[in-house]
């Protein structure tokens, strides 16, 4: 098992004993919430609510304490991405949102895995994926921080923990993300994203769109009904950024390559982080003069960006990784 982490994406990480995988290839079986007998329920929503608790109020020691073993050498990265998250859950209070429990017990070895989470009608399903999951029982819990100005929202991954004095329900996984991005939640941007991609502004909406996905559910292995709708509408834009790196803009003399760009809410904003190719500048002040240089070239060929998000980072690509370079609110690029 390994834990991975990205602290600088949201402000704070995930952080999976389980990774995702784009193509499972063996589905197990899940329950969700209202299916669970009673005896689960109540477990998963104690140990879930202890916590979200548990990151509202800050309370590492708690946290550490409900760690399973196998994920124990990375408590200080854990620790941090929760002190990194006090922001979102200024002023919130923990609710439980949603349990899904996870039956992999079956498996003979770690194996990449699909989970079919139906309600008692069958009318809707949410599909988890995990690669690599080890035999075992797990859950998934969503919660949020019900009234915190930056709409905190928290994903857990748990797994049944047999070792010990104590058999029970351990975190091996933790996702915090804000949910709202300039005081508007998730169903917002998905509404400002069909605006503008009827008003021919495709990469406006395309990042809108990733703005709705992200705000909507604080985890990526998670699909739903409603997240396949959004990507299918998103998948339908004209002239989008989807297919369009490397991004050759010319600016006068010069020619910039733009090799990604995405959604950036580091600074809790609604940004977007712009990776280009440099010239090979290193004085910091030609570096920052370049990056304004590629940013107001990209803002000219999409003015919609400039328009819709509060501001760009740039980023120069070094050996294949991004390098933060700053980040620039739109009013200030030329």
């Amino acid at each position: 098992m390994s834990l991975r982490g990205d602290l600088r994406a949201w402000g704070c990480a995930v952080l999976l004993v389980l990774l995702v995988s784009p193509a499972p290839a063996r589905a197990t079986s899940c329950t969700t919430q209202a299916e669970l007998p009673a005896t689960d329920r109540n477990a998963l929503v104690a140990a879930g609510g202890r916590l979200a608790l548990a990151v509202v109020q800050q309370d590492t020691n708690s946290l550490q304490t409900a760690l399973l073993p196998a994920v124990a050498q990375e408590w200080e990265g854990i620790r941090a991405v929760v002190e990194s998250s006090a922001p979102l859950m200024k002023g919130g209070q923990a609710q439980l949102r949603s349990l899904y429990l996870l039956d992999a017990s079956t498996l003979a070895g770690p194996a990449d895995s699909q989970f079919f989470c139906s309600n008692a009608s069958g009318a809707m399903t949410v599909t988890i994926t995990m690669r690599a999951l080890p035999p075992g029982r797990y859950a998934v819990v969503l919660a949020d921080a019900a009234g915190a100005t930056l709409a905190g929202q928290m994903g857990f991954i748990l797994a049944w923990d047999k070792t010990g004095p104590a058999p029970g329900w351990k975190m091996g996984g933790l996702t915090v993300r804000q949910g709202v991005l300039e005081g508007h939640d998730g169903v917002w941007w998905w509404v400002r994203a069909r605006e503008l991609s009827k008003a021919n502004m495709p990469w406006a909406a395309w990042f809108s769109y990733e703005a709705a996905r992200s705000l909507l559910v604080p985890v990526d292995f998670l699909s739903s009904p409603n997240l396949e709708k959004l990507g299918a509408e998103q998948s339908q834009i004209k002239g989008s950024p989807q297919d369009a790196f490397p991004y050759t803009l010319v600016d006068g003399p010069r020619t910039w390559k733009i090799q990604a760009v995405r959604l950036d809410p580091t600074l809790r904003q609604a940004d977007l982080g712009v990776s280009y190719e440099s010239t090979g500048v290193t004085d910091p002040a030609a570096q920052r003069t370049e990056a304004v240089a590629v940013l107001s070239a990209l803002v000219k060929a999409q003015p919609g960006l400039r328009e819709n998000f509060h501001g760009l980072w740039a980023y120069v690509v070094r050996d294949g990784k991004p390098v933060p370079v700053m980040e620039v609110p739109m009013a200030q690029i030329p």
